[in-house]
């Protein structure tokens, strides 16, 4: 899990820890000492602690005229144990929001399990986005987590799975991931089981 880096190549258009209005602003990172770990393996350094000791970010990207966030995750989705929701939503959500931060796109491809726990910082969240036309849309999860999400109800709150599960979004620009997002939303007839 160590060679696994938080995408890293639109630093040209965002860096994190250089964005005042990021939680992770001035956060100073050292590439050679590996300390973060999930369960017993350590992760490459350029992933942020927010709380959870299982689940791990990079904020890849933050358009703050289109209030899009783009975030990168690694790790366990454990909401049972010790609430990842809990932690995501006060140490990094409720940050955003006041920026105007109402559209929220997760990588989910390095997410490799979930377990839920409460609903209520997901419903807390849709509700804080809805008045905004918001969302929290998943990208690219792997099958079990996405029937994991689906089992737990979760997809009353967050849009992922069907046509979000087919964008090929490495290699384009952050405005091209956003386009295919928004298209992927759309064409979802009404919503996921529970939508």
């Amino acid at each position: 899990m160590h060679d696994i880096e938080p995408y890293f190549r639109w630093r040209d258009n965002y860096i994190a820890s250089e964005d005042p209005n990021s939680p992770f602003f001035n956060r100073e990172y050292n590439e050679f000492h590996f300390t973060n770990t999930i369960y017993n393996y350590y992760i490459h350094p350029q992933w942020d602690y927010f709380g959870s000791p299982t689940l791990y970010m990079k904020i890849i990207y933050v358009d703050y005229d289109g209030g899009y966030a783009i975030f990168d995750m690694i790790g366990e989705w454990n909401d049972c144990l010790t609430n990842d929701i809990m932690y995501l939503k006060r140490n990094i959500v409720d940050h955003l929001i006041p920026h105007g931060i109402h559209k929220y796109i997760i990588i989910g491809e390095n997410v490799l399990n979930f377990h839920a726990g409460e609903e209520d910082y997901y419903e807390e969240w849709n509700d804080d986005l809805a008045e905004y036309d918001g969302y929290v849309a998943i990208v690219n999860i792997l099958n079990h987590v996405e029937n994991e999400l689906n089992t737990n109800r979760i997809c009353d709150y967050v849009r992922y799975g069907g046509p979000l599960n087919e964008i090929n979004w490495r290699g384009g620009k952050p405005a091209r991931l956003i386009k295919l997002v928004e298209a992927a939303i759309q064409r979802i007839p009404n919503r996921l089981p529970g939508w």
